[in-house]
């Protein structure tokens, strides 16, 4: 697995990329993943990193020209170990990971599966790096169509992904495989409130409603402390457990508009811990704005029993259903408004969690998509079915 990432970092994508991993290793496969130098090694999957840059520590996901040399360097180190491992599937994160995949399959002949989980030029103008009309758009866009065309299955981290790619992209159906997110209902299950609470010094009785995921502008970060603001002013008594990275501008703007004393900021959480301190929640909620990216926190906020209010769009429908709470997307006042209708129903909330938690167990465990993954592997090897 060649992974351009500061792979582990405690967010969506690096759980996807972890999780996969650990399913397609539990079926018997040999999985190496290939990353940045830093993050950190989780049990039971063997990590190799680039040498250590000193002056580059960024956690947080979105573009950067840092990544030009980051890259040149793990496709340095993903070339010199694949000619010893001899991979027999080379499986690519992101766009800069398949466009090194692309190379590898030069050199090793093995074939190449791209793991999409999101639109390449729209990442970079969703966290503002060039506007949707400018030249670098439009070269940006056109690597973007060669990268797609590369490799000999895509598979896809949401159907709406799926519909971009052959709608907008032109990529042929028989090269698509749409695998979404899961979670691992043993881990990520209901644990002692009480305790979750007390570790995070909440009060017992009062309402929470948690986030949990990077904090930005395209993730609906902002919207979120604006719904909250609006609650506020309608005298809604909640505690906003939001549990992220990077917290300085958010913690700001809370106080900047008057809501500091209703949200607890935790800063980043460690993944092995997210399940205790979601369990300290009513619900969740997840704002995020993006059409076509996934959204791996609904997985965790299921699996957890949280009611998760969300915005409509094709994603959050495909993951939650008819379980999930939705409001137009991007209305504030109607997001503020499902978390305020949440919160009135206090008797509801629990089988509201109980029917979420149900169907995470029954849709979204990580096992079915290991399984899934090692069909796309048969498929490009020509390997026989097991």
């Amino acid at each position: 697995m060649v992974a351009p990432t500061p792979y582990f970092a405690d967010r969506g994508c690096h759980v996807r990329i972890y999780e996969e991993a650990r399913a397609l290793r539990a079926l018997g496969h040999d999985v190496r993943i290939v990353t940045y130098h830093i993050g950190r090694d989780l049990p039971g999957i063997p990590v190799l990193r680039i040498p250590r840059i000193p002056w580059y520590n960024r956690l947080e996901a979105g573009p950067s020209w840092h990544k030009l040399y980051l890259d040149l360097l793990l496709l340095g180190k993903a070339t010199a170990f694949s000619l010893r491992f001899r991979p027999q599937v080379i499986h690519a994160h992101l766009h800069e990971g398949a466009a090194i995949g692309w190379l590898l399959k030069l050199v090793t002949r093995a074939p190449l599966i791209f793991d999409y989980q999101g639109s390449l030029s729209g990442e970079c103008i969703d966290h503002g790096f060039f506007q949707a009309d400018s030249r670098a758009a439009r070269i940006f866009r056109r690597v973007e169509r060669f990268i797609n065309n590369s490799a000999d299955r895509i598979v896809t981290s949401s159907s709406a992904g799926y519909a971009d790619l052959r709608a907008n992209w032109g990529v042929a159906p028989e090269r698509l495989v749409s695998v979404i997110d899961g979670v691992d209902t043993d881990q990520f299950r209901p644990h002692d409130r009480q305790e979750a609470r007390s570790r995070l010094g909440i009060a017992p009785d009062v309402p929470v409603v948690a986030y949990l995921g990077l904090m930005s502008a395209y993730q609906g970060t902002d919207l979120l402390l604006d719904a909250i603001a609006l609650l506020k002013a309608q005298g809604a008594q909640a505690r906003f457990l939001i549990m992220g990275f990077p917290v300085e501008r958010y913690r700001a703007a809370a106080e900047a508009l008057g809501i500091g004393d209703m949200i607890t900021f935790t800063g980043k959480v460690d993944y092995r811990d997210a399940p205790l301190f979601l369990s300290a929640a009513d619900l969740a909620v997840s704002p995020k704005l993006s059409l076509t990216e996934a959204n791996g926190k609904l997985f965790n906020y299921m699996a957890c029993a949280l009611p998760v209010v969300v915005f409509d769009t094709p994603v959050n429908r495909e993951i939650l259903g008819d379980t999930g709470v939705y409001a137009p997307l991007g209305d504030t006042a109607a997001f503020a408004a499902r978390i305020a209708d949440l919160l009135a129903d206090r008797d509801g909330l629990k089988e509201w969690g109980e029917r979420v938690r149900a169907k995470a167990v029954q849709d979204h465990a990580w096992q079915a998509r290991g399984a899934r993954l090692a069909q796309v592997y048969r498929a490009v090897t020509g390997a026989p079915r097991a």
